[in-house]
């Protein structure tokens, strides 16, 4: 059924090259896509879809003729817009066609960056930055057989030889969204016996989840979600507004914002209208691009990736220490929000200190819980729910008022986000759950320090939103969700 389901996704948005009519349907190419993309294992399946209903106006003049020559029809497209706006599909890693999501447009930018300086037209260049996710980094040291440091490092020099201007790491914007979650979470604490005070919290960090919950359960599930913008989304705040006005000086617009991530529902996650400014015409993130389309970049441009030299990332927006280490937060390959929400309440709450963290694992690996207790009474319930079938039992709980959690950490693809659908994935004989256990090491092998501890996010914090609790830091940090209204089609109604 799920394999229907996507052929129909790809027969919609796909050109159809026939070689005479007994082939039918057998010959697709798809248009568009990058040469990283694939359909990986989705199969964590949730319900029959409703049928992709997207209108798409197709040139027929090339048709077949009387003598069956080859003709080609003309490629169809749908963008990311018309995929969210239609409630026909859920799935742990919407694949769809993307126009402007590939790695093919961020190549047509650079082309194009590379005419104008050859014809001396530097100042209408656009200045390329590409931010890249932890995960994606630690997905591709494990190919590389490389330390987070030294695969990020020749990562900054492949870019920056395609003329990138500007690398940046993620999890300095993810010290923002975890410092802002924590506070979102103490303010709905507070506020548990108001309508402000929805609980649980729910994260908000994984687009496939959030997509999830307005095509599905709409109005009744949105108040629960985080308000606070995912990293990467935090970072296009970071770049489009702060570094393009405040430290080059240019319009958003002339600044061309790429991230790599691992997770193609990243790709909606950008498209989305509100982070979309009407006044530059841009988006706060123009193209991203997944651990396996950057891969493919470093394998088309046919180069030795390991004799590569290391070049620093730039240094405004990066978390690195004074000896080059990379520094992160520690929690899991998610984010870390469970942990250090949990941390961050227990002490502005309880005046508590969270030692070392145990976890209960409830019906299976993807759904544990923590409670934090004193003299016997529980004081604040986590719980982490990754995959759809966690995920499906958790709202189903909220729906009957039995869920007995203060927060939880959600994210839609089975063991979080390392496990994403744009990750590498083992080559030759290597078992998918063994290499995954090795990214897992990676990305754990880095020096941890807590977000509070970025000073340069502290100085942000003052003189670029001119405080925590100024009007400005919740535009950049935090947004809003939107319920989609529902399609009756012959797959949703219930004969």
């Amino acid at each position: 059924m799920h394999q229907i389901r996507l052929s129909r996704y790809i027969m919609k948005a796909c050109a159809i090259e026939r070689r005479g009519v007994d082939e039918g349907l057998e010959d697709f190419k798809m248009a568009v896509f990058s040469g990283g993309l694939r359909l990986t294992d989705l199969d964590d399946f949730i319900t029959p879809s409703q049928e992709c209903i997207k209108p798409v106006k197709i040139d027929k003049s090339g048709s077949i003729g009387k003598e069956g020559y080859e003709t080609k029809l003309e490629k169809a497209k749908i963008t990311l817009n018309d995929c969210l706006a239609c409630s026909g599909c859920v799935t742990s890693a919407e694949t769809v066609l993307i126009v402007q999501q590939s790695h093919h447009e961020v190549m047509k930018v650079l082309e194009e960056n590379r005419k104008l300086k050859e014809a001396g037209s530097v100042k209408n260049c656009k200045v390329v930055v590409v931010s890249v996710s932890p995960q994606s980094r630690a997905s591709l040291a494990v190919k590389y057989q490389m330390t987070n440091e030294d695969v990020l490092g020749r990562i900054t020099t492949f870019l920056k030889s395609l003329g990138v201007d500007h690398v940046f790491d993620t999890t300095f914007s993810r010290d923002f969204s975890l410092i802002e979650s924590a506070n979102e979470f103490v303010e709905r604490f507070k506020k548990q016996d108001s309508k402000q005070g929805c609980l649980p919290m729910l994260a908000s960090s994984c687009p496939g989840w959030v997509c999830y919950a307005e095509k599905t359960h709409g109005s009744y599930i949105l108040p629960f979600i985080s308000h606070t913008k995912s990293p990467q989304q935090i970072m296009g705040s970071l770049v489009k507004d702060y570094l393009a006005k405040t430290v080059l000086g240019v319009d958003p617009n002339m600044v061309y914002h790429v991230t790599v991530m691992p997770c193609y529902d990243k790709k909606l996650e950008a498209s989305r209208d509100d982070f979309y400014s009407e006044v530059y015409s841009t988006r706060d993130v123009d193209c991203v691009l997944t651990s396996g389309e950057l891969d493919a970049m470093i394998t088309e441009a046919k180069i030795d990736f390991k004799s590569l030299s290391t070049s620093p990332l730039d240094n405004q927006f990066s978390c690195v220490s004074e000896d080059k280490q990379l520094l992160g937060q520690g929690g899991g390959g998610s984010g870390g929000y469970l942990e250090y929400i949990l941390r961050f309440a227990a002490k502005e709450l309880f005046k508590m200190d969270v030692g070392d963290i145990e976890y209960k694992t409830l019906r299976n690996k993807d759904f544990k819980e923590y409670t934090l207790e004193l003299n016997g009474e529980a004081l604040l319930k986590f719980a982490a729910a990754y995959g759809f079938r966690n995920i499906q039992n958790l709202v189903q709980k909220i729906k009957r008022g039995k869920c007995p959690y203060h927060f939880v950490e959600v994210m839609a693809c089975p063991s979080g986000c390392l496990n994403g659908g744009g990750q590498l994935r083992s080559e030759g004989q290597e078992d998918n759950k063994e290499f995954l256990k090795q990214v897992e090491d990676v990305y754990n092998s880095i020096r941890l320090k807590p977000p509070e501890e970025n000073e340069a996010v502290k100085h942000l914090y003052d003189v670029w939103l001119g405080g925590s609790s100024m009007q400005k830091a919740a535009k950049m940090l935090r947004t809003q969700y939107h319920e989609i209204e529902r399609i009756q089609s012959a797959l949703t109604i219930k004969w």
